[in-house]
C-alpha cells in the first residue's frame, strides 16, 4: 500500500468538510426566513449540473463561485425571496467558511509528516484558500479545477496532481467519499482511498455497497483510520 506513495489528494466537499450543516447554518443567519437545510440541499443540487453545463460548452470556463452565485440567484427567485445584494455576496461566500469534520485537521497534520497534500476540489483556487485558513488544513500546495480548467470527472483534474507535483501516476492517491469520483481517478492511474461520511446529506445519506467498495486500494470508517494505515502500516 505504501510503496512509491508519495502524494495525497482529496475531494474536498463532503470528504474533508460538512457542508451541509456549514451552509444550514449560514442561510438561518442571513436569511432566516427560509429552512437552512432544505435551502443547502437544494443549493447543492445545483453543483453537478451547473458544472455540466461548462463540461457540454454551453458556456464557457466559469469558477465555482460562480456557478455557485448563479444557481442562488435562482433559488432565491423560485422562493420569491429578493435578498440585498450584499446579502447574497455574503451568502455566497458561505462555501468560503465550512467546517471540517472532526478528524480531518489532526488526521492530515499527521499524513503530512510522510506525504505531500494537496486539494482537488472543483472549489476554484480563492475559495480552498479560504477554506485552508477557515479551518487550518495544511496543504503543501492548491491544486483542481480552476488550474486545468476543467471539473471533476475530466481526466485532466486527475492528470493534473501528479503533472504538476512530478511524481508517477501510481505514486498519487485520491481520498474520496464519493465512489465516482474515485472511479475517474482510478482510471486516470491513481490509487484511491475511501473514506465513508455517512452524515454528509444528512442522516439519510445514502451509502455504497460493500462490493463496490473492493475496487478501490483502501476503504476506512474515517480519517483517523486512514493516517493509521498509511503510517503504521
Amino acid at each position: 500500500m505504501l510503496e512509491g506513495l508519495e502524494v495525497l489528494a482529496f475531494d474536498v466537499f463532503g470528504t474533508l468538510v460538512d457542508w451541509r450543516t456549514s451552509v444550514a447554518r449560514q442561510v438561518r443567519r442571513v436569511a432566516p426566513q427560509l429552512d437552512g437545510e432544505s435551502f443547502a440541499d437544494e443549493w447543492r443540487a445545483r453543483y453537478v449540473p451547473s458544472m455540466e453545463r461548462v463540461a457540454r460548452g454551453e458556456i464557457g470556463w466559469t469558477k465555482l463561485d460562480d456557478l455557485h452565485r448563479a444557481s442562488l440567484d435562482e433559488l432565491l427567485a423560485e422562493h420569491e425571496l429578493d435578498l440585498p445584494e450584499d446579502d447574497r455576496v455574503e451568502l455566497n461566500l458561505a462555501w468560503h467558511r465550512l467546517e471540517p469534520w472532526p478528524d480531518t485537521v489532526a488526521a492530515l497534520t499527521r499524513l503530512r509528516e510522510r506525504f505531500l497534500l494537496v486539494p482537488l476540489s472543483n472549489g476554484n483556487v480563492r475559495l480552498q484558500v479560504d477554506l485552508a485558513r477557515h479551518t487550518g488544513i495544511p496543504w503543501d500546495a492548491v491544486l483542481g479545477a480552476e488550474i486545468v480548467r476543467a471539473y471533476k470527472p475530466d481526466v485532466r483534474t486527475y492528470a493534473s496532481v501528479p503533472e504538476l507535483l512530478d511524481v508517477p501516476a501510481a505514486a498519487a492517491m485520491l481520498v474520496a467519499a464519493h465512489p465516482s469520483d474515485l472511479r475517474a481517478a482510478k482510471a486516470a492511474g491513481l490509487r484511491t482511498a475511501y473514506v465513508a461520511r455517512p452524515l454528509e446529506r444528512g442522516p439519510q445519506t445514502p451509502q455504497p455497497p460493500p462490493q463496490e467498495l473492493a475496487d478501490f486500494d483502501v476503504a476506512v470508517a474515517g480519517l483517523d483510520e486512514l493516517a493509521g494505515l498509511l503510517l503504521d502500516g
